[in-house]
């Protein structure tokens, strides 16, 4: 991802609070509607899980050429990060819960990161005892959750929206 240097993707899973900003950004760059940062932050700060992958740009420390510094210590890196995933969960912290806004940046799709990021969602919500989980997708999306072992209700449609008028 970044020629000539050492990166890493990061999982996090209700870590530190995730920018808003960096999750308008990455919205921008697959082409998903803006939303008011406000609101935006709010369903962050209200989610029940919130899972994040970071590209982490990592470089040994300034002045260290060979990996340790002059005391035999290994050097400590400084890592500059960029937000590449998330996806969030809302959830009645009981039975149920449902997956919203799974996204990963376009530089790093085809790679099996949003299929990590659901999946380790699942396990999530799985330990902490939430058995019923659902989520909404685009068409074009269908099969890629398929494949991750949702189905599409099988007694029918029992999802029903509401909309303003």
């Amino acid at each position: 991802a970044v020629p000539g240097r050492r990166c890493r993707i990061v999982y996090r899973c209700n870590g530190a609070p995730v920018d808003a900003a960096r999750v308008e950004a990455l919205c921008a760059k697959v082409g998903w509607p803006q939303r008011p940062r406000a609101k935006l932050e709010a369903a962050l700060r209200n989610s029940f899980l919130v899972a994040s992958l970071y590209l982490q740009v990592v470089d040994e420390a300034p002045g260290d050429a060979g990996g340790a510094s002059g005391g035999g210590a290994p050097a400590r890196p400084a890592a500059e990060e960029t937000l590449v995933g998330l996806a969030r969960a809302t959830s009645d912290h009981a039975f149920n819960a449902t997956i919203w806004d799974v996204i990963v940046d376009p530089e790093y799709q085809g790679q099996g990161l949003g299929r990590a990021l659901v999946e380790q969602l699942v396990r999530a919500l799985l330990r902490r005892e939430i058995g019923n989980v659902t989520l909404f997708a685009d068409a074009r999306v269908v099969d890629f959750y398929r494949q991750m072992g949702f189905e599409a209700d099988p007694d029918g449609i029992k999802g029903m929206f509401w909309y303003p008028r």
